[in-house]
């Protein structure tokens, strides 16, 4: 139990530094949130967790996946907010991530890869 409250007080931790940064200079805290900060941090939590070499690549390979179908935020949300705020253009941009998600899914299992199906 131990071991998990450090896992998110540092995890959250991270999150909060960008915040902070992110308050002082859209320019590096946009540069730090675009780092695979999550990703590094939680193939180091499985890896010190015991997960095997295989696990942490399957992860990583999956992570791949999602990456193409949620660039598109990036430029609908920013969009978005100038022309009709904050609250449209977050909820706009999850569905339209979600959605990409599904179609990107679609594509995918042209290939035998499924990231919205079974385990």
């Amino acid at each position: 139990m131990a071991f998990f409250i450090v896992k998110i007080v540092l995890s959250a931790l991270v999150i909060a530094v960008v915040t902070e940064v992110a308050k002082l200079s859209d320019k590096w805290g946009g540069l730090i949130a675009a780092l695979p900060t999550t990703t590094f941090l939680i193939i180091l939590w499985m890896y010190v967790e015991g997960a095997s070499d295989e696990k942490i690549a399957r992860h990583v390979g999956f992570t791949i996946y999602f990456v193409l179908p949620t660039l598109p935020l990036f430029f609908a949300l920013p969009f978005i907010i100038n022309r009709f705020g904050f609250l449209p253009g977050f909820f706009v941009s999850l569905g339209l991530t979600a959605l990409l998600i599904y179609l990107f899914n679609l594509v995918y299992m042209r290939f035998g890869v499924s990231i919205i199906s079974g385990s």
